[in-house]
């Protein structure tokens, strides 16, 4: 008898010796992100996601994305859950006039104080009460220099529209990066509310079409790498990616024009079930060795001043990952457009990807070859037929 309550005795001691939570169910938080945005644990590097649940016992489930519209129509039509999202500037503008997003808790983000000032009170989140800074980056052309062809003049946004490359060219999907590649090549800004000026820049898109091979966003990377275009607008941390794989190609951010500066950040989406583990996400990427760890997998600009100072000399000194400040005076940062530019946007953009290929003019040809071929047959049957049986 003794013998059993001395057993007895041990099992509740070792029972009353786990903590509770140990029987809880474990806590998960949804991720919505680019997708390869996040080092996975291949080619040496560290998997971050599986690093976290490590460390926190938070597990993390990734789903991702292509463009910055099609997260923002998956959100707006409800029906998903999650927690974080990795928007770009001008959607997170736009997702904070929409109400979206819920303001951040920095007593959960000591890390925060790791974060490059020239990554702070931007346009889109002046007062950073919404987003922290996930990556950075800027906005050029990739091009394959065994395919250029001599005195082309790569120094200038109008190489994309050189006849010389016709079915060469790849363009991006991404109705707004592909505007502001028109804005820069006719010196506008890229955030400009001037109707007139996005009609003219439509108007050179629908010119550069016929010489497009492609519209395209992750696949451009595909493309050149494999040799089956010589130019691209490309993000320059994806362009060092492709550099690395195939020798033939270089980057190039034309100068005395306008272009791109991109910046990626991590935010909460409001009424998110699990704000409070998804701020302590953003601090584990803030962390300086997971920050170099992210920017080294990218090769974006790192927005963690922290984690450059463990990239290698040949990274910080990289004229991609990190233009000087007198290249940098040219950049802009995408805002939200006005919901009457947006509109017209989308409706210019819907004529640049119909009208000028030649698409609209083939649906109006079927569409006439069949209703021709149903009164040949209509007219066959009333009047050939019914002579016949006369």
């Amino acid at each position: 008898m003794k013998k059993i309550m001395s057993v007895l005795l041990v099992v509740l001691l070792l029972v009353t010796s786990i903590p509770m939570d140990a029987f809880a169910e474990q806590v998960e938080i949804n991720v919505y992100n680019w997708g390869e945005y996040v080092p996975d644990g291949s080619d040496g590097f560290i998997d971050v996601n599986a690093e976290f649940t490590k460390r926190t016992g938070i597990k993390v489930n990734e789903t991702n994305y292509q463009s910055n519209e099609e997260m923002f129509t998956k959100l707006s039509g409800g029906g998903v859950s999650y927690d974080l999202v990795v928007p770009s500037d001008y959607m997170i503008s736009k997702m904070i006039e929409r109400d979206m997003l819920a303001e951040i808790n920095y007593d959960n983000i000591p890390n925060y104080k790791n974060v490059s000032d020239d990554f702070k009170n931007l346009e889109y989140d002046p007062q950073n009460r919404y987003s922290v800074p996930f990556t950075g980056g800027t906005v050029g052309i990739i091009y394959n220099k065994k395919m250029i062809k001599p005195g082309t003049n790569l120094n200038s946004w109008s190489v994309l529209w050189d006849e010389n490359y016709k079915g060469q060219i790849l363009m991006f999907a991404n109705s707004r990066d592909a505007f502001a590649c028109a804005f820069s090549k006719l010196g506008y800004s890229l955030n400009t509310t001037d109707k007139k000026e996005w009609i003219n820049a439509a108007a050179e898109l629908k010119k550069q079409r016929p010489l497009v091979q492609a519209y395209a966003m992750d696949q451009i990377m595909d493309k050149m790498v494999a040799g089956e275009a010589a130019l691209a607008p490309y993000y320059a941390g994806d362009a060092l990616i492709c550099m690395g794989e195939n020798e033939d190609l270089d980057f190039i951010i034309p100068d005395n024009s306008v272009f791109n500066r991109f910046v990626d950040a991590m935010c909460i989406l409001k009424g998110a079930k699990h704000q409070k583990e998804a701020e302590a996400y953003i601090n584990f990427c803030l962390e300086p060795e997971i920050g170099e760890q992210i920017s080294s997998y990218l090769g974006y600009t790192t927005v963690n001043k922290e984690s450059y100072k463990l990239l290698t000399e040949e990274q910080r000194n990289s004229p991609i990952s990190y233009p000087s400040k007198e290249k940098l005076k040219n950049a802009e940062v995408f805002v939200s457009l006005p919901d009457d530019i947006d509109q017209l946007q989308k409706d210019l953009w819907s004529q640049v990807r119909a009208d000028s290929s030649g698409s609209v003019w083939s649906i109006v040809l079927v569409i006439g070859a069949f209703a021709l071929l149903w009164a040949i047959i209509a007219f066959y049957n009333r009047v050939i037929k019914k002579k016949k049986f006369q």
